[in-house]
């Protein structure tokens, strides 16, 4: 069964979301938190942790070795939960291999980030051990949106990381609510969904019909506050 995280870090958002046991963690980013109002990280991380215990995602935001290494290793001391988040490369595309082996070593639990490639998967799988958990983020939704097909990417990654008990595969950027569907077809072990796609899934299971007369209903109400005439 592929677990359903919620990609938010509006603090309201996840004392909501915290509440629901579809939802079995969190997960965060520098965007999300700019987003989200967050003026101090760190102080606003600790207050997210306040709210729930379920597993989280902090990442850093460094772009060089040494400073990865000195963020990560402070996330990883505010709660027994996170999951630090670091990017597969940084921004000049030099593969942070380095830095994933030494946390790795450290017994700091990863989620790498911005994956897109099998290829990415399997640079990321050769510095790794078999104890320490990991996350490997792979971003459906911003390959599809450049017109590639992610499918040949997740299966060749979830083969690969079948050698690894420690290690998840997690389907990002979410666009649709069928794209939870398609990751429980693949054999994803988790996907993080944007908490208005969370809602619409909460609501799978209508027949053809239902859908219909909600939609014929939508159209007559929108109709009539319009005061549309012929």
């Amino acid at each position: 069964m592929t677990k359903i995280f919620c990609d938010i870090a509006d603090i309201k958002v996840i004392k909501k979301f915290n509440k629901k046991k579809l939802v079995k963690g969190f997960t965060t980013n520098p965007s999300l938190m700019r987003k989200a109002g967050a003026k101090n990280y760190s102080k606003y991380c600790k207050e997210i942790l306040k709210i729930t215990k379920k597993p989280i995602s902090f990442e850093v935001f460094a772009d060089d070795h040494k400073n990865i290494i000195n963020q990560a290793l402070k996330i990883k001391n505010w709660g027994k939960q996170i999951y630090v988040k670091v990017p597969v490369t940084n921004s000049k595309g030099i593969f942070l291999g380095k830095v994933i082996k030494y946390l790795n070593d450290k017994n700091i639990k990863l989620n790498i980030t911005a994956v897109y490639t099998s290829k990415q998967t399997s640079q990321i799988l050769k510095k790794i051990n078999k104890k320490t958990k990991v996350i490997i983020s792979i971003f459906a939704g911003r390959m599809a949106d450049k017109g590639k097909d992610p499918i040949p990417e997740f299966k060749k990654s979830i083969h690969m990381a079948k050698k690894y008990k420690n290690v998840e595969i997690l389907w990002a950027s979410v666009r649709e609510p069928y794209n939870y569907l398609q990751a429980q077809q693949l054999g994803c072990h988790i996907i993080t969904i944007p908490p208005e796609i969370i809602e619409k899934i909460e609501k799978f299971g209508k027949s053809y019909n239902d859908l219909t007369k909600e939609t014929v209903k939508k159209f007559l109400v929108d109709s009539k506050k319009s005061k549309f005439k012929i």
